[in-house]
């Protein structure tokens, strides 16, 4: 069984959009950036109120290297901010921070989608790393080849695990996103101005895990067509 054109196709549209929204999420995010906030808070210190207004005390606010490196570790119960976000006083970084914070809220509520998701995690981890190897030889083998066809089929279960695992995270970065807004708008952390900077931010970072899941669930199908053709 050869790769056909229709796979090239799918990885190159699936790149192609993954190149856009990563473009303009940066665009977004530098316009946004620009925004000062009136009120004068940074990003750490919107996430430490965040954290106090929900009844949150054990869990940390630090700063992380890097960029776009912000998230939630439910592990050691820290919220890791990249530097410019823990430092800088503006929409988008309010934004971040706030997001990030809506995970720990998630954590300490016991959402169920973040429950669901964690528990993925060790497959998905195992999926990630070994499912295009297993396709890959059960290209090599021969998929109409009964052990070509079970390797394979190998691989297309465990990038369906993945598959899953991008659909379930969905709910939880939109929730989290909600979570974020909602408490900014409510407690007149933003004024007007900078809470349309802190929405369209976020709405641009949920589109990356958006084309993220629809990429996995293409090549998902893809391969898993392939698995069925080669039984024909």
């Amino acid at each position: 069984m050869m790769i056909g054109t229709e796979y090239y196709i799918i990885i190159g549209v699936i790149s192609l959009f993954s190149w856009l929204i990563s473009n303009t999420l940066k665009r977004k995010f530098a316009q946004h950036s620009k925004i000062q906030l009136r009120n004068g808070m940074s990003g750490a210190e919107i996430a430490e109120k965040m954290l106090a207004d929900h009844g949150i005390t054990n869990v940390s606010v630090i700063s992380t290297p890097g960029r776009l490196t912000d998230h939630y570790n439910p592990k050691d119960k820290t919220v890791n901010l990249s530097e410019a976000v823990y430092n800088q006083r503006n929409a988008a970084s309010a934004a971040v921070a706030a997001h990030e914070v809506g995970h720990a809220v998630q954590h300490a509520q016991a959402y169920k989608w973040l429950e669901m998701r964690s528990n993925l995690v060790p497959m998905v981890t195992v999926s990630s790393k070994f499912s295009q190897y297993l396709i890959m030889g059960g290209l090599v083998l021969g998929a109409a080849s009964s052990l070509g066809y079970w390797v394979l089929a190998g691989g297309v279960v465990l990038m369906g695990a993945a598959t899953l695992f991008s659909f379930i995270t969905l709910p939880v970065e939109y929730d989290a996103s909600n979570r974020a807004l909602a408490w900014l708008k409510n407690k007149n952390i933003v004024t007007n101005e900078e809470f349309k900077g802190s929405k369209d931010a976020l709405k641009w970072a949920a589109r990356t895990y958006l084309v993220a899941a629809l990429g996995s669930l293409a090549m998902l199908l893809y391969w898993a067509m392939k698995l069925m053709s080669s039984r024909d």
